[in-house]
């Protein structure tokens, strides 16, 4: 069965382009995708796993999607060399791309977050969704609660299925996590990582932060159009020897402070956090999470509360805190928590694990 992955842009640096890329990978598949290194000529690349990537370059970005006409093109001439192509929503180029393509084989429609907000794009962009929903022969969401919840597929929900985001574990890294601690002088470690953009509700994990001893310290790692605005809130609130936005951080340092953490905290406020993988990179390395209960999402079934950590309303930041001193109140509490998120991630959230349950997925549809 040849398998094309349809959709987003490369190099990788997101959440829908990761599973893409390692879908490719662990299936020996092809990714057709827009360019997001300003090439421009299409270049294609051999992977590991026997796939390859084939990259089309961008010609403008608007409304958050890549343009990129030579994608349609591309199709067109090679759709029939595929049995199956799994389209990753949302990305109206993708859609584009296979609704002038004429083709003829098996669609999976790979649901991993609604449109929301953008007026008058989401407008224009509806009536390629709708035909998207009806040509797909199954639709697969990241987790149970986001395909039930969203509105646009209530009336498919008969070829709905789900297939859990699964990663490579991070490799605890104790020597590197020890010198974190050393230099924080023993204080407890909330860690957050993400970018510093409105729907990641940093502002109320500042905040929580007024509500917690003396002896813990916040880091929040990313970069983002917000950084300046939540400076100055840690600055007003007298908090910045409590709270420190670290900028962005490389991945090779990345394994180091998740080890480090007592706690991961991902206060998005929300659906347009639909997964949060940053939370399963946290149980990787059997760090526990504080996550928020947005309506519709999928972040509060990943955490699964009470057991790999807790979840909050969100925009609370006095339950943030409450949360992250009922994980860290003591050394029992926490193990309990820590073994319970190294757990719920072997159970679910492996690499491993996505790429055969797609395997099986794609060998049912065709």
């Amino acid at each position: 069965m040849r398998v094309l992955q349809l959709g987003k842009f490369y190099p990788v640096f997101g959440g829908v382009e990761k599973v893409m890329y390692d879908l490719t990978s662990g299936l020996g598949c092809d990714m057709l995708c827009a360019s997001a290194d300003k090439k421009k000529e299409p270049y294609t690349l051999s992977i590991a796993g026997g796939g390859k990537v084939i990259v089309m370059p961008t010609l403008l970005k608007a409304a958050g999607t890549m343009i990129a006409p030579k994608m349609v093109s591309w199709l067109k001439r090679n759709a029939g060399e595929y049995d199956l192509i799994d389209v990753h929503h949302p990305d109206p180029m993708a859609g584009l791309a296979l609704r002038l393509s004429h083709f003829k084989g098996k669609v999976i429609l790979h649901w991993h977050s609604d449109i929301i907000g953008k007026g008058l794009f989401r407008i224009l962009y509806k009536p390629l969704q709708n035909w998207l929903i009806r040509r797909a022969d199954r639709i697969v969401g990241t987790t149970p609660v986001y395909v039930s919840e969203t509105p646009d597929l209530k009336a498919v929900q008969d070829k709905t299925t789900f297939v859990p985001i699964g990663i490579a574990p991070f490799r605890p890294e104790a020597e590197a996590a020890d010198k974190i601690r050393q230099e924080l002088g023993g204080k407890k470690l909330v860690f957050s990582l993400g970018r510093l953009i409105p729907y990641k509700g940093y502002e109320n994990l500042i905040r929580a932060a007024g509500y917690l001893p003396d002896d813990y310290k916040v880091v929040i790692g990313g970069s983002g159009p917000l950084r300046a605005n939540l400076q100055q809130e840690i600055d007003s609130l007298g908090l910045s020897g409590k709270v420190t936005l670290a900028g962005y951080m490389k991945d090779k340092d990345l394994p180091a402070f998740f080890s480090a953490a007592d706690v991961f905290v991902l206060p998005s406020v929300t659906k347009n956090e639909a997964f949060g993988i940053v939370q399963i990179e946290a149980m990787s390395v059997g760090t526990p999470v504080v996550a928020t209960k947005i309506p519709g999402s999928g972040v509060a079934w990943v955490n699964e509360d009470g057991v790999s950590g807790l979840n909050v309303n969100p925009g609370d930041p006095q339950a943030i805190a409450e949360a992250i001193l009922a994980i860290t109140k003591d050394e029992t509490a926490r193990r309990s928590f820590s073994e319970g998120a190294s757990r719920r991630f072997d159970n679910l959230f492996k690499e491993e694990l996505m790429i055969n349950k797609t395997k099986e997925l794609y060998e049912k549809t065709a």
